[in-house]
């Protein structure tokens, strides 16, 4: 793979969905804001070009390419505008996008780059776990690990707060006031909200001496199945029914299941490794950072009423 040096300008947030929109925003705020672009998807639906127009009006510029779709060429021959890139397009792209947008990262020379890594520690998981999407993930830290043209910095943050709670996942079910613990009870599960992550992305983004070539861990909260269950059951001040799901259940409901991505999704969590770290001694914590706690998000997002 031939690289040549990128000799780009500013930063390019790849997606502007829940995470990017995150990202873009925090920078944006910053005293000393970048110079941002955004890459999003051609379209002239209605909310695009609102999306467009509410961009541009905070200063971020817009490029258009189909990432789904663009090879890695047609994608490094945009990405090396830039001096660095921040991948916020996550598993909804499709399998091999991660992998795809790195090789026109490294393509492009671009001089920094961080990538959808804003999840579990993959190192620590490796390969061959239950959640197959993982093993790219781990592919793209080899790429990057395999260079030394285009520095990276991998921001690991647990799951997004809110998916502890999305009916789908399984974990609170609202409707019984039920807690299904993961594993165990003493499982550990580390998660911060996406609005946290892009404010300590900037920060990592706009600190000097640049941070490079490490795994930058940060925590919004990290807490257990039990403290779950007992923060909901204050928050809405009802009792709060408490299953396990023990791994061996679970590995056995992904057996019947083999193709179901939450049910790979729980299986991974409930082993406990690499899912969780201690929030002290994490970016934010020794910056002193502040985050969203899961019992502040739940008594602004939980209501009784939900119940019903």
């Amino acid at each position: 793979m031939s690289t040549q040096r990128s000799h780009g300008d500013g930063i390019l947030v790849i997606g502007a969905g829940e995470l990017g929109g995150a990202v873009i925003a925090a920078l944006a705020r910053r005293e000393d804001a970048p110079d941002v672009t955004v890459l999003l998807r051609p379209s002239q639906s209605p909310h695009r070009t609102r999306l467009r127009d509410e961009l541009t009006t905070r200063g971020v510029k817009i490029a258009e390419v189909d990432v789904a779709t663009a090879t890695a060429p047609e994608l490094a021959a945009v990405l090396s505008r830039f001096d660095t890139v921040v991948n916020c397009l996550g598993f909804a792209a499709g399998p091999g996008t991660q992998r795809r947008i790195t090789e026109a990262v490294l393509t492009a020379g671009v001089s920094r780059y961080i990538p959808w890594q804003f999840g579990v520690d993959y190192d620590a998981i490796g390969r061959g776990s239950p959640q197959n999407l993982f093993d790219e993930q781990l592919d793209v830290r080899d790429m990057l690990r395999a260079q030394d043209t285009t520095d990276w910095v991998i921001v690991s943050t647990g799951m997004f707060t809110s998916f502890l709670f999305e009916p789908d996942v399984g974990i609170v079910d609202l409707t019984t006031n039920t807690v299904n613990a993961l594993g165990s009870w003493d499982t550990a599960v580390t998660v911060t909200t996406p609005e946290d992550i892009g404010e300590i992305t900037a920060e990592v983004l706009q600190t000097r001496p640049r941070i490079a070539n490490q795994v930058v861990f940060v925590a919004g909260d990290t807490i257990t199945y039990r403290d779950l269950a007992d923060i909901v059951e204050r928050v809405r001040t009802v009792p709060v029914r408490r299953n396990l799901w023990t791994v061996a259940h679970l590995l056995d409901d992904l057996a019947r299941h083999p193709d179901d991505n939450l049910r790979k999704y729980r299986a991974v969590f409930a082993q406990g490794t690499g899912v969780a770290w201690p929030k002290a001694g994490t970016f934010n914590a020794t910056r002193g950072i502040p985050t969203t706690t899961t019992e502040e998000w739940a008594h602004a997002h939980l209501s009784r009423e939900a119940a019903s």
